[in-house]
């Protein structure tokens, strides 16, 4: 049986978890959760860290369990929407109050997809992953991937059309930029 090796595990958390927290953070959309998430998470590796037959799988593992743990907390516990904040924004430069507007108006409205919608999207257009790690990731078929994906970014246009707040076609776009 392999053993638990504590230095590439801490070596790991060192490099992955400012990267993981980002991502826990867009899908449960509240910092201390975040940090919650990301935590159990790690801990879930750690634990299984002997069965990974190569340390590498380690982050796909863990994005798993991020996401199969965030869409079960979303089941679980009803989740409201607003989440306070500590910093407003900086409206020093020209157009910056046009980015906080749009930032804001994608943030909210990606608050708002069911979370396994959120999860998708999260990880295809934020973390950059592909439909296949997307899956692997989330626990199920590319083919869920594309119509949760889709399904969301349908919502998402509508209700930027709604709203008259852009084009609705960058919005995958705008998504891997989205800041909070």
């Amino acid at each position: 049986m392999a053993r638990r090796d504590p230095a590439a595990s801490a070596e790991f958390v060192a490099a992955r978890s400012r990267s993981l927290h980002r991502a826990a953070y867009l899908m449960v959309g509240d910092t201390q959760l975040a940090q919650d998430l990301v935590q159990e998470a790690l801990t879930k590796t750690y634990v299984a860290w002997p069965r990974l037959c190569d340390p590498r799988a380690a982050e796909a593992y863990t994005r798993k369990a991020i996401t199969t743990t965030a869409i079960s907390w979303f089941r679980r516990k009803g989740w409201a929407n607003e989440r306070p904040t500590e910093t407003l924004p900086d409206p020093g430069r020209p157009g910056h109050a046009d980015d906080i507007a749009r930032n804001d108006w994608l943030w909210t409205a990606l608050q708002t997809l069911p979370a396994r919608q959120r999860a998708a999207i999260v990880l295809r257009f934020y973390d950059d992953l592909t439909e296949a790690q997307t899956a692997d990731a989330m626990g199920c078929a590319v083919g869920t991937v594309k119509s949760q994906v889709s399904a969301g970014l349908a919502k998402l246009r509508k209700q930027l059309e709604a709203t008259g707040a852009g084009d609705a076609e960058l919005l995958p776009l705008e998504l891997m930029v989205v800041t909070r």
